[in-house]
């Protein structure tokens, strides 16, 4: 039996800065929120891609790391405590009833009043690797990340890439007992001989190397595989012009991610150069009651700025408290002297 989809108020797709910061507005308003994102973690790219990297830019905070703003946000959003739904996709959105239903990829269902899409440059989808009529075979020995460790026991990996993912899942395997007792074997592929992973895992994969727990294939690529029932057998690399054929069982690729708009380019949203277009009002999109904030929001002097998207998220939510509750008036308050907005914050005046 089906079960029922979840009626709410707001749904947010997309968990980086902005995403986060719309739970922290709408909370204020009184309005409990729903928020996806195609990562497995919260943070958007300041997350996966630049996490220690500095930012000067956000009001009253002089310095901080991309991380420690995640960080804080999440720790400024925790009165309103949000459901949180990492490594899951809206799959589909329907009009129904003045609201909309949204499916997500793990099947889970919402009829939401609003939706607030904080995509920064869209979905992050793993960089495929390209090989005739290797895509049939994802998720049966083709991979693209890490579901279940347990998965690869007792098999044949063989790791392709050369950045911090690759380095560490390579790292992880090769140093694990657990997998080594099931007579598991890495070995990692790189097409260059040099590593955009940090220098401390290309030391300890180095080691690992030279210990024979990992079998390191430099300067190479794949040029073709073999299959005995669909089952995976050997693959054939290109090692410096020469052709060299390795037993396998499995492929983890990490090639590393990249954005792409993804199903939000079928909502029959105004869609201008991979960005919403939106009016500066409410930064409202061109479907009643789905808003577009952040680095995806597109309007006349557009700046794509952090900061900028705070300020979206703010006229968004107030936008959308007329939609959640039509008729009733809107009075804006403040957080240093509203005993209600106070205590939806647990704090107390002091």
């Amino acid at each position: 039996m089906s079960q029922e989809p979840k009626n709410i108020d707001a749904l947010i797709v997309g968990a980086g800065p902005c995403g986060i910061f719309q739970i922290f507005e709408l909370g204020l308003l009184g309005i409990d929120s729903v928020i996806i994102d195609s990562m497995e973690k919260i943070g958007g790219q300041c997350s996966e891609l630049y996490p220690d990297k500095p930012i000067y830019d956000i009001p009253g905070i002089p310095v901080c790391s991309a991380q420690e703003l995640v960080d804080n946000l999440m720790e400024q959003i925790e009165p309103f405590n949000p459901e949180i739904h990492l490594g899951e996709e809206v799959v589909s959105v329907e009009s129904k009833n003045e609201n909309y239903l949204v499916t997500t990829s793990t099947n889970n269902q919402f009829i939401t009043k609003t939706i607030f899409i904080a995509g920064g440059v869209g979905s992050f989808q793993a960089r495929k690797i390209k090989l005739k009529d290797i895509e049939g075979f994802e998720d049966k020995w083709l991979h693209y990340k890490v579901k279940n460790k347990k998965d690869f026991f007792g098999k044949n990996l063989v790791i392709f890439g050369g950045g911090d993912s690759a380095l560490d899942w390579a790292n992880d395997f090769a140093s694990d007992k657990e997998f080594i007792d099931s007579g598991g074997k890495v070995a990692l592929v790189h097409r260059r001989d040099e590593y955009r992973g940090v220098a401390a895992s290309v030391k300890t994969m180095k080691a690992l190397v030279n210990e024979e727990r990992i079998n390191l294939y430099e300067k190479s690529t794949l040029k073709s595989y073999s299959v005995d029932n669909e089952n995976l057998k050997t693959l054939t690399l290109s090692v410096e012009k020469e052709e060299k054929v390795i037993p396998a069982d499995s492929m983890l690729v990490c090639f590393g991610l990249s954005p792409k708009l993804g199903p939000i380019a079928e909502w029959n949203l105004e869609i201008n150069k991979k960005s919403i277009e939106v009016d500066t009002e409410k930064f409202q999109t061109n479907l009643p009651g789905i808003f577009a904030i952040g680095d995806i929001s597109n309007y006349p002097g557009k700046k794509k700025l952090i900061l900028s998207g705070f300020h979206e998220a703010a006229l968004a939510a107030f936008a959308a408290k007329a939609i959640i509750e039509p008729g009733k008036k809107v009075h804006l308050q403040y957080t240093t002297t509203s005993p209600k907005l106070q205590e939806r914050l647990g704090v107390s005046e002091k």
